[in-house]
């Protein structure tokens, strides 16, 4: 496989069009986050239910993520991610046309393929650039998940102005002429391609590897905190503060927007510090937003010396949105240096091993939003969802703590650690 630079020219133009492609199919795998909830409304769910619903796309799209890598590997990004999108435009045309629950459940699996396009766009663009700038440019791919916001931007105005049913039709369209943008000005290079007598069982070897399953972890909160955030956080704003569909959309753009279009800088930081540092300071980041956030709007009572007093303790609507802003930074760097770790140690198989890691990415994404149903539904605390995310991260801490902060500091070696992981592993 050829290493070294390709041409600026047909690089940049790779890496642009491919980002253009992946956002629009993030904003369709996310589409059921904003008419998700007149669909809720209309067919009478509760919160488990709406979960399942708006989950639904990302099983299909996490479940997908290993044979795209693989297939990518071997044929090339371009026709892949090409036939990708041209197989999900009739499915969500058809989206429009749902009246029963299980017509949503069902359409909803194959309108997820969308999600599947990281797997193909992450090794397509990445052999594109030099090792030491592919973290960047895996950013700027993976920057693509600003589509979350651009759906929140898009989806409310489309239904206040004409019903839910016209934003998957509007969609569609949209994804067709993406494609053809897309076939236009990409390009391939044979040289990117795994040779092929690499088989499918071969290549699904690397599940045993200690340090897939970590990045595996890893990335089932940075991804798939996200993608169930940016599912969930609408319908949160519109029952926890009693807002209007259009400003809960807004606000909800404050996570989602971040949380994309900033992970070029992660990145670019990744490069620059190495993965570990960069992941590592963002869980800990993610660690203390998530407890702020975990707390529950309490209104408590105490007796005091001129009679009894009623307090209450809760995070008003700007604190809250001015959290979940500092939690999209955050993951949006955890995203790219955890796509750092992977081009560092599986350069010759990024396609397979960017499926797997995205294939765990993407079924906590669809593991997540049901399980905040159940879990608001069972206690009625809405907040729970960040309880259950406090409790995920808790583990990622602890397993990076042992597996490379201890491990490092008892194996006497001189690799770069982050201020933090010295002060612990002293």
């Amino acid at each position: 496989m050829s290493a070294s630079p390709k041409p600026n020219g047909k690089a940049l133009s790779v890496l642009i069009v491919s980002t253009l492609a992946f956002t629009v199919c993030f904003m369709v795998w996310m589409m059921f986050g904003v008419i998700g909830i007149p669909i809720k409304k209309q067919l009478g769910l509760n919160a488990t239910e709406f979960g399942l619903l708006t989950a639904m796309p990302v099983l299909t799209g996490s479940l997908i993520r290993v044979p795209l890598g693989i297939w990518t590997d071997k044929f090339g990004g371009r026709i892949v991610f090409f036939a990708l999108m041209l197989s999900c435009v009739i499915p969500i045309w058809l989206m429009s046309y749902a009246t029963a629950y299980w017509h949503f459940l069902t359409i909803g699996l194959f309108v997820g393929m969308a999600g599947g396009s990281f797997s193909v766009g992450t090794p397509y663009v990445a052999r594109w650039f030099p090792k030491n700038r592919q973290g960047f440019a895996m950013g700027v791919f993976g920057a693509g998940n600003s589509g979350a916001a651009v759906n929140k931007f898009v989806a409310p105005a489309l239904v206040v102005g004409f019903g839910w049913t016209m934003v998957p039709q509007v969609y569609a369209a949209v994804l067709l002429g993406t494609a053809i943008l897309f076939w236009l000005f990409s390009a391939t290079d044979d040289d990117h391609q795994v040779s092929s007598q690499s088989s499918f069982v071969s290549q699904l070897k690397a599940l045993k590897d200690p340090k897939v399953l970590k990045y595996c972890q890893y990335y089932s909160i940075v991804f798939g905190g996200y993608v169930a955030m940016s599912l969930w956080m609408v319908q949160y704003y519109v029952g926890e503060y009693g807002l209007d569909i259009r400003v809960a959309a807004l606000l909800a753009a404050c996570f989602s927007l971040p949380g994309g279009v900033l992970r070029a800088i992660g990145g670019w930081l990744s490069d620059k510090h190495g993965a570990h540092n960069v992941t590592w300071w963002v869980l800990w980041v993610s660690w203390i937003v998530l407890f702020l956030l975990s707390y529950p709007q309490t209104d408590f009572s105490i007796q005091t010396v001129n009679g009894l007093k009623t307090f209450h303790v809760g995070l008003n609507v700007y604190v809250f949105t001015a959290l979940m802003f500092a939690l999209g930074i955050a993951w949006a760097f955890g995203k790219a240096s955890v796509f750092k770790y992977i081009s560092d140690d599986y350069h010759a198989n990024i396609g397979t091993i960017s499926g797997i890691v995205g294939l765990a990415g993407g079924l906590g994404g669809f593991v997540l939003p049901i399980m905040f149903g159940a879990l608001m539904d069972l206690t009625g605390i809405r907040s729970s969802c960040f309880m259950l995310m406090y409790g995920v991260v808790w583990v990622s801490l602890i397993w990076m703590y042992w597996t490379e902060v201890r491990k490092t500091e008892m194996m006497g070696k001189n690799a770069p650690v982050s201020p933090i992981s010295q002060s612990f592993a002293r």
